[in-house]
């Protein structure tokens, strides 16, 4: 065994063990604890950087030496620990999320879960669920509706019954009502009739198309650019032409149907107002000589895409609105009784605004049509609308009943005239 001082002038023996001395192992030990000293190459030693904080070295980690898991150590005095905390556990948070109860609904209102009848309350879940999943349909079908609008009308009637609850009874008057509009105007779009007798009448506008008809001569009666009936009558049938762009085409055989002898001073003094404009270099009587293959193209400014639109409706609705007027103005039986402008306007007028079964205008008080109103859109005076209403009795427009008393134009369309109603 020998004995000596090493490199930094402390004490080792080398024993035959290849030991050190308790002494110099001590003195290991508290240069170590200073900080002092160097670990060797690959030692156990912890390496200290300059914030005091030692890196574990992978040989002395607990899993590693075998220490359990809860000795981590103590820092040695004068040095400063920056060990992160660690993270808080603590029990699960319960309730984090809360479970929300579906209660059942019908129309905004929530279906009790202790209602009774038991088949009561059923009946409106069900009924709940039925009409969300009708609204999800990518294509309506009134019969359904109309049919859901039935049963609803009768759960909430029961239910109303059941709570003394007024306001439920109200719903199921609603309810019956919206099922009986839905039932005819499914009959009107298939041509059936509502009470499921008489023939089938094939409509040639649908109730959304009478709506926009309704629309156009609202316009015309409040907006002609002339009185007289024939500039009326021009009016109505060019701005049919040209409603989506503004322009349109037509031929000399369009404006002698419409006018007869009158076409060419109408359509001259529709120029000379502004309200039409025709090309540079066609004239009025141009315009009346055109053919089908080479029509005339006239234009109205106030339809115009820069000008505020006053109809919205597509490219298939105008034509069917065109096609529905053409067929009145142009009726057999009108032509046959040689009938004036104001009488075939007093046609249109008359089918635009007749329900489903043919009567003029709504019911009760409100039966018929305004006399002023009917007057001013043909460019009659009120006293002057009986005359023409007898003209179309006489050519089986109207029904005999007609009759212009109190202000107000009471009838009803005859049956060959019901395809052509507005369905009001």
């Amino acid at each position: 065994m020998s004995a000596g001082t090493g490199d930094r002038g402390e004490l080792f023996v080398d024993g035959t063990g290849g030991g050190r001395t308790d002494g110099v192992a001590a003195g290991r030990t508290r240069r170590a604890a200073a900080g002092v000293g160097r670990a060797p190459a690959g030692g156990g030693a912890a390496v200290m950087f300059s914030d005091g904080v030692p890196s574990p070295s992978p040989s002395h980690s607990p899993a590693a030496s075998g220490a359990p898991a809860g000795s981590t150590g103590v820092p040695a005095e004068g040095t400063r620990s920056t060990a992160l905390p660690r993270a808080r556990t603590g029990p699960p948070r319960r309730g984090s999320r809360r479970e929300k109860k579906s209660w059942p609904k019908i129309a905004q209102r929530i279906v009790p879960d202790d209602l009774q009848p038991e088949v009561l309350r059923l009946e409106l879940t069900e009924l709940g669920d039925a009409f969300r999943a009708y609204q999800r349909r990518p294509e309506p079908d009134l019969a359904v509706l109309a049919e859901l609008h039935d049963r609803k009308a009768r759960a909430f009637a029961l239910w109303a019954d059941v709570t003394d609850d007024a306001s439920l009874r109200e719903e199921a008057d609603r309810a019956e009502a919206a099922a009986r509009t839905t039932r005819e105007m499914d009959a009107n779009r298939r041509g059936v009739p509502v009470d499921g007798e008489g023939p089938v009448v094939e409509r040639l506008l649908t109730r959304g198309q009478g709506v926009h008809a309704r629309t156009v001569l609202e316009h015309l009666r409040v907006g002609s650019p002339l009185p007289g009936s024939e500039a009326r009558l021009a009016v109505l049938m060019l701005t049919l032409r040209a409603a989506r762009a503004g322009s349109g085409n037509v031929t000399g055989q369009d404006l002698g149907g419409w006018l007869q002898g009158d076409a060419e001073r109408v359509l001259q003094e529709l120029v000379d107002v502004g309200w039409l404009l025709l090309p540079e270099d066609v004239t009025a009587d141009d315009a009346l000589m055109s053919r089908p293959e080479e029509p005339a193209q006239v234009t109205v400014p106030s339809l115009l895409a820069s000008a505020p639109r006053p109809f919205f409706f597509g490219k298939v609705t105008r034509a069917r609105l065109s096609g529905w007027a053409q067929k009145v103005v142009g009726d057999r039986k009108l032509r046959k009784k040689k009938a004036g402008a104001a009488t075939r306007l007093l046609a249109v007028y008359t089918a635009a605004h007749s329900r489903p079964g043919g009567c003029l205008g709504g019911v009760g008080e409100d039966a018929g049509l305004a006399l002023d109103e009917v007057a001013q859109f043909c460019g009659l005076r009120p006293e002057e609308v009986a005359e023409h209403a007898g003209l179309l009795t006489a050519a089986g427009w109207l029904e005999e009943d007609a009759d212009t008393t109190d202000g107000r134009l009471r009838g009803r369309l005859t049956e060959r005239a019901l395809p052509l109603s507005g369905l009001l």
